[in-house]
């Protein structure tokens, strides 16, 4: 939304959260966006097993697949999709939070796409915490440089 695009976001937590498949749909348009379901994702970003075997096979063909390769081991993959392996959690052991996992395969998504601005991202991270958790912010801007990294050195 900071810059000027459509975002639209639709989490599925229910009983997925005690080791389930939790889920969260996000998208980012410049259109208007009709509708928050999305049945085939351009671009998934798996964190778990349970995850992978549910939600790759959903992926659209010639899309692009990121997963934390720190928990998944060899997963079965698809070879009409791009896959990006990320050590994420690996990476933030490094950190120091390995809560933050997410935010590495977030920087590696933006690094790979293009799709918004790191300065965006590290600006909506610091609107967007919670005072309680604000002491966060911290840790998560550097997951996100993080993951940013990871594919830049990948690329080099």
């Amino acid at each position: 939304m900071l810059e000027g695009k459509e975002v639209t976001w639709f989490p599925s937590y229910g009983a997925e959260v005690r080791g389930g498949t939790a889920n969260c749909t996000v998208i980012i348009s410049d259109e208007l966006i009709g509708s928050p379901v999305v049945t085939n994702p351009d671009v998934l970003i798996v964190m778990s097993d349970a995850s992978l075997k549910k939600f790759l096979p959903k992926l659209k063909q010639n899309g692009l697949f990121l997963f934390d390769s720190s928990f998944i081991h060899g997963p079965v993959l698809r070879t009409d999709v791009t896959t990006v392996a990320v050590p994420a959690t690996e990476i933030t052991r490094k950190i120091g939070n390995t809560k933050a996992a997410n935010m590495v395969l977030l920087g590696a998504f933006i690094a790979k796409t293009g799709i918004v601005s790191p300065s965006s991202v590290f600006d909506a991270v610091e609107s967007s915490m919670q005072e309680a958790k604000r002491n966060g912010i911290a840790d998560n801007k550097t997951a996100v440089a993080e993951g940013i990294q990871y594919i830049e050195d990948k690329k080099g």
